[in-house]
């Protein structure tokens, strides 16, 4: 494994959904959790963020207010992050929810402090809520939530391998990077994360690889000097 510490994981609602596009793919989220406990095993700190997209993209909705569309999305990342916390339990692992406001007996509200306490205690620790405000994506959560834990990198876990020049489903002349700088991102306009996110990251010189997810071992193989993604530098 490559010489990280802590990192923070993004996985795309969809790809959880598997070929179903919705709801949950049990067999792809035990595959996951398989490889993240490898990067447990070889004492590596693991958070994740999970996006909402296989319940709900409020963005897309133009018949309720952006507010309460957003807090629809917030509370489908907090489904999301309940159901593979389970799954990850399944495995054999220990887990901690943390969402920037109150759930319940389902959550606990997140702190620093906690967060670092649920690290040192060798459970994977997920970023649920986003970061519980509308107009913030789940970009901008492990965007904030990788600075502020101090982390590493980020870890993107996407439907394509990659960062392109252009839409690939659509360009099949698309050009993948191998490795890009944050800054060119900015400038060449590439959606590898929203603005607000993008802007977090070059300020706080917080490097990315992103990859994947539907290549198999991909977690693992990124930070085994396997990576086949875009490292996205600072």
């Amino acid at each position: 494994m490559q010489n990280y510490k802590r990192v923070l994981l993004k996985l795309s609602g969809e790809a959880l959904a598997g070929e179903k596009k919705t709801g949950f793919d049990e067999a792809t989220c035990i595959e996951v959790a398989n490889q993240v406990k490898s990067l447990v095993e070889e004492g590596i700190e693991v958070g994740i963020v999970i996006g909402g997209g296989n319940f709900w993209r409020g963005r897309t909705s133009e018949t309720i207010d952006r507010t309460k569309a957003d807090q629809i999305g917030m509370l489908a990342t907090v489904m999301n992050c309940i159901y593979v916390s389970e799954i990850f339990r399944f495995v054999g692992m220990q887990t901690e929810i943390l969402t920037p406001f109150a759930c319940g007996s389902m959550t606990k509200l997140f702190s620093k402090d906690l967060a670092n306490e649920s690290f040192a205690a060798k459970k994977i620790v997920f970023f649920a809520g986003g970061i519980g405000n509308p107009y913030f994506s789940t970009d901008t959560a492990i965007a904030l939530r990788a600075i502020e834990m101090e982390a590493d990198v980020i870890m993107l876990a996407k439907s394509i391998d990659g960062v392109y020049d252009s839409d690939p489903k659509t360009n099949p002349n698309a050009k993948k990077y191998d490795e890009i700088t944050i800054d060119e991102v900015l400038d060449k306009k590439l959606a590898v994360m929203d603005l607000t996110a993008t802007v977090m990251c070059l300020e706080n010189k917080m490097p990315m690889l992103v990859f994947s997810l539907n290549e198999k071992n991909s977690i693992i193989h990124t930070l085994q000097g396997k990576f086949t993604g875009t490292k996205v530098t600072v």
